[in-house]
């Protein structure tokens, strides 16, 4: 290890002035079998661990952390595994982003209060990879990334199946195609056939690419599957690198720069990445303080084609994807379009980590100038339904339903959906938008993966596949369809979706960038007069707490007091 450039921060407990304090801190360590050296000569290595049986994603996690450890101490660190929240996102209720921003408050406490100089963060299932970088953020040490990587490949009577993908689906296969409990059961198990997280460019394997392309991880990083011996080895040698990016003092302020952020749009584009990723990267952007805004989504990543054909814009799994060549295949397809001198966790720029590798498969990963879909990445939309924005995946919508008027069917809450939606006498057809709300951050609470409703069983009897459906709900990265998300504000604290009403005509119009409803500003003042807010979810804890504070869609939905740092300064000691 090189000289540091400035004092370990973990002499503060183990080397303090106060030898006092240094026998407290350094004697109730030493009841697990630590070594004299680990306290006075080496760089202590936090190992953020997000495991928990209750995150089936981040399953495999305790193994994963031995095999960072192992390389710290190889480099000459001090490796501490911890834990935090672990958010879940197919067990919690009533959606694990309610909690992303309670796991990144413990995050960052735990990393400040603790004498740590560097930091590994094990992340996997969608909320836990920016909860626990926001945290990380907000106090700026040296931090490298080791995603869990995503699970093998889906197999069903002889076909890839997508975890997430195929489950959107399940309604108009069971009504349309006949299947079977026992078919059903079969998928089940197929979809999930080793640890990991999903396997589609869903919001988890888009968090992975996400913070490859910030630079925060080895390269290659993104696509390992979770059951490769790669991901071992990937982990063992992130260890030995955050070791020497303490020496170097190479923290996350000076990674995350305007530029990477800009270099995280376009890729993300360009590999068909979840709508969840814009929400995400702005609420990381607010915690290291990197001016970043909706409109930056669209204006840097919507011409970007899309490279990549994986589920559930084209047809492979990422399985696949590390196969071909991985998120460095893409990186250095897009060459043109990256800020290429932009620094990585490596030391070196990612222009540089990404030179001369080579694509195994073409149909999987496309070249930039026979791309499989042209400006494939998110549209912002605005208008008198949402002032502050709202977003659209148009690379997993309809083509031709990009341009559309429809008469509005308005659901006031996901229950009223779930009660009303199949009823035959319901005044709907396929040319109809299904509107969607209450299911904002203040409204769900939490803003819940919902806004990609089912269509009604009677339209998907007639062969209906895709409708317009709008909301202030996120949806699943492993979703699809012609759905128009994150409206901004939401219903609940009166944005104009409140206002609108069955029957009100709805214009859709993505080239152009507007979402309209036919009403006038009379007519919308009148409605507001009448409009009631719903009563609050909770008047106690973290919900009273989350509901009070959070921030809207268009923000990143962090809570307020969180955005930007407090540092890793702690001025005052045990005693």
């Amino acid at each position: 290890m090189g000289k540091n450039k400035k004092k370990l921060r973990s002499k503060d407990w183990f080397a303090p002035k106060d030898e006092k304090m240094g026998f407290i801190h350094r004697s109730w360590m030493r009841n697990q079998g630590y070594p004299d050296d680990y306290f006075r000569d080496r760089p202590v290595i936090g190992i953020c661990n997000t495991w928990s049986e209750l995150t089936p994603c981040n399953g495999h996690f305790r193994e994963l952390a031995e095999f960072v450890k192992r390389g710290v101490l190889e480099a000459g660190g001090f490796p501490l595994e911890f834990p935090v929240t672990s958010t879940g996102e197919t067990m919690m209720r009533p959606t694990a982003m309610l909690f992303r921003n309670l796991a990144s408050m413990d995050t960052e406490e735990s990393i400040r209060a603790n004498p740590l100089d560097g930091v590994v963060l094990l992340t996997g299932c969608d909320k836990t990879t920016p909860a626990t970088l926001m945290g990380a953020c907000s106090v700026d040490l040296p931090t490298i990334v080791v995603p869990g990587g995503p699970m093998l490949n889906g197999k069903f009577k002889g076909e890839r199946i997508g975890s997430g993908t195929f489950f959107w689906s399940l309604k108009d296969k069971i009504h349309n195609e006949g299947f079977s409990p026992e078919e059903i059961l079969e998928a089940e198990i197929c979809s999930a056939r080793s640890a990991g997280h999903c396997m589609t460019m869903g919001t988890a394997s888009t968090m992975a690419c996400m913070v490859e392309a910030l630079g925060l991880t080895l390269p290659g990083a993104a696509a390992i599957p979770a059951v490769d011996s790669r991901k071992k080895v990937l982990a063992h040698l992130s260890g030995r690198r955050i070791v020497e990016m303490v020496s170097e003092n190479l923290t996350l302020s000076k990674i995350l720069t305007r530029e990477a952020f800009e270099n995280a749009i376009k890729i993300n584009a360009a590999v068909g990445g979840s709508t969840n990723f814009i929400i995400h990267l702005l609420a990381i952007a607010g915690r290291i303080g990197v001016k970043l805004n909706l409109k930056d989504f669209d204006d840097l990543g919507s011409s970007i084609p899309l490279l990549v054909n994986l589920m559930p814009s084209g047809k492979y799994l990422m399985e696949d994807f590390f196969d071909a060549g991985g998120l460095p295949v893409v990186i250095q397809e897009m060459t043109k379009h990256l800020h290429n001198d932009a620094i990585t966790a490596n030391g070196r720029t990612i222009g540089e980590n990404n030179i001369g590798v080579e694509c195994y498969d073409p149909d999987v990963i496309a070249k930039i100038g026979e791309p499989f879909k042209d400006e494939a990445g998110i549209a912002v939309l605005f208008g008198n339904i949402c002032k502050d924005g709202a977003v659209i995946k148009p690379s997993a919508a309809s083509k031709e339903l990009m341009v559309h008027e429809g008469r509005a069917v308005v659901f006031e809450t996901v229950e009223d959906y779930h009660e009303s939606i199949d009823d035959p006498d319901l005044e709907i057809d396929e040319n109809c938008v299904i509107v969607l709300k209450g299911a904002g951050p203040v409204g769900y609470p939490g803003m819940a993966e919902v806004g990609n409703v089912d269509l009604p069983e009677k339209l998907l009897k007639k062969g209906v596949k895709d409708m317009v459906r709008i909301s202030d709900a996120r949806m699943s990265g492993t979703a699809f369809g012609t759905v128009i998300l994150h409206i901004s504000p939401e219903s609940s604290i009166g944005g104009n979706l409140a206002l609108v009403e069955n029957g009100d005509k709805i214009f859709l119009d993505v080239p152009n960038r507007k979402l309209h409803v036919d009403i006038d500003d009379s007519e919308l003042a009148r409605r507001r007069k009448k409009w009631v807010a719903p009563k609050v979810h909770s008047d106690r804890g973290y919900v009273s707490l989350y509901t009070r504070t959070v921030q809207q869609a268009h923000l990143g939905a962090d809570l307020d007091f969180l955005v930007g740092s407090s540092g890793s300064e702690v001025k005052r000691d045990v005693h």
